[in-house]
């Protein structure tokens, strides 16, 4: 059925979808289902203490015997610099007197934190099937020990240099992400996203430049996606969006109702790349906060620390229902969505998929 099988036969799973591990937005629950599926459900981990890592795993081996990925950031954190965060206050002061905010008010800490060596050892006692990191790869000594437990390394790659890198290194499957995709980009040899590559183009261009099979991520959201993936040379695809619609997802009611609000026909043009709710650029809905201060601005601090500030904000206007100051990550196929349950999504999209290719075979 499937023009390659490299990714599935490699971590002996029925179906080429990965389920993009959304920080935030997904559970156990729902690595769960997309497993039991015959895809590959991903626990992203950047904001789970150990403990509640511990736990979220613990449910998923409960549930499942199905090959599972554990996801973590890999940035390095750059020292508090006052200055520039006071920069960033002055930018909101105008939002915290609007809602009536102390602008001394303490800011909570930031909740994303890079692969460290506590977290290596939860995956060294856990195991997991495969191991995907977000911003490159984690030091080599992390990096030794993650592999010496024998699982799978992958790594989102944003250009054709990240992918060869990421290769060179001992990764095992490369995510390309186009720059249609939701959520934060991986690059990390780069910060200028003027110049990334959509989907279309960066597959074929990392497949050719690597040997290990590659995944394509951005915009794909239905079958027809998938089956032109497979088109450009890639083994599989990454899919966040449209997970984003089914019921495990752990997404506000306010996030969702704006992504139904960008369902209707002539709706695909409202998601932008921004850096302002965290310091590193990212796709998300258009809402107040992206319009009028950025979307992307210089004045934020370095990730993840821009939306501490923000946080009251983002608090105050909830409240009152309006996601004015929340980040709303989708990617540009949110109009693909469809509401149903992770597991029957993604044996939905891999029939969709498998019809598609077929008819195109057999034009052939």
């Amino acid at each position: 059925m499937w023009p390659n099988r490299k990714f599935m036969d490699l971590l002996g799973i029925d179906l080429p979808i990965i389920q993009a591990p959304l920080a935030g937005a997904n559970g156990a629950a729902m690595a769960i289902a997309v497993a039991e599926a015959g895809g590959l459900g991903s626990l992203p981990c950047a904001m789970l203490s150990t403990d509640k890592l511990r736990a979220e795993a613990g449910v998923i081996r409960q549930q499942t015997d199905k090959p599972i990925n554990l996801n973590f950031f890999c940035h390095t954190p750059e020292p508090s610099n006052p200055d520039r965060d006071a920069v960033w206050k002055a930018q909101l002061a105008g939002y915290y007197e609007e809602y009536g905010i102390d602008l001394d008010t303490p800011l909570a800490a930031a909740s994303r934190a890079p692969f460290s060596a506590e977290a290596c050892e939860i995956v060294e006692d856990l195991k997991p099937e495969v191991v995907s990191f977000h911003f490159g790869l984690p030091a080599p000594a992390l990096l030794q020990r993650v592999k010496a437990t024998g699982c799978h390394v992958m790594s989102s790659a944003t250009t054709v240099a990240e992918a060869r890198w990421l290769e060179e290194r001992g990764c095992d499957v490369i995510i390309a992400q186009g720059a249609e995709a939701g959520g934060h980009r991986g690059m990390f040899l780069s910060d200028d996203i003027a110049t990334q590559a959509g989907t279309m183009a960066l597959v074929p261009q990392v497949v050719d430049a690597v040997t290990v099979p590659v995944i394509a991520a951005g915009g794909i959201g239905d079958g027809r996606g998938i089956a032109a993936a497979f088109a450009l040379g890639a083994a599989g695809a990454q899919i966040g969006t449209a997970y984003l619609f089914t019921p495990q997802s752990l997404i506000s009611d306010l996030h969702r109702a704006a992504l139904h609000a960008a369902v209707p026909p002539g709706a695909d043009d409202q998601t932008a790349l921004t850096n302002i709710f965290s310091g590193k650029p990212a796709r998300g809905l258009m809402n107040r906060a992206m319009r009028e201060i950025g979307p992307m601005s210089d004045k934020t601090p370095p990730f993840p620390t821009a939306g501490s500030a923000l946080a009251p904000l983002k608090a105050k206007a909830e409240a009152k229902g309006a996601p004015e100051f929340s980040s709303l990550w989708s990617g540009q196929a949110a109009k693909l969505g469809r509401v149903m349950g992770a597991s029957d999504l993604t044996r939905h999209l891999a029939e969709d998929a498998a019809q598609c290719i077929e008819t195109l075979t057999i034009s052939e």
